[in-house]
């Protein structure tokens, strides 16, 4: 389901994504759908990261313990 909602872009971008939709034959909300799920994605990551490094419960292993795990 598609809900739609508006958004203020900078020109700049507006500009540079209208330019590489035009280039690559794919719509603008593409592009946008594509960098938001990627950002997402990375930024989901990296908070659960952080906060298994601020979690005084988890373990910390050494990087030459964990070449051995992965067998590297």
């Amino acid at each position: 389901m598609n809900i739609l909602k508006a958004y203020r872009l900078p020109k700049i971008l507006v500009d540079r994504l209208s330019k590489l939709a035009k280039e690559t034959k794919r719509s603008e909300t593409f592009y946008i759908e594509e960098a938001l799920q990627h950002y997402l994605n990375e930024y989901a990551e990296a908070q659960l990261a952080k906060d298994r490094f601020s979690d005084p419960k988890s373990k910390v292993i050494s990087s030459k313990a964990m070449r051995a795990r992965l067998r590297v």
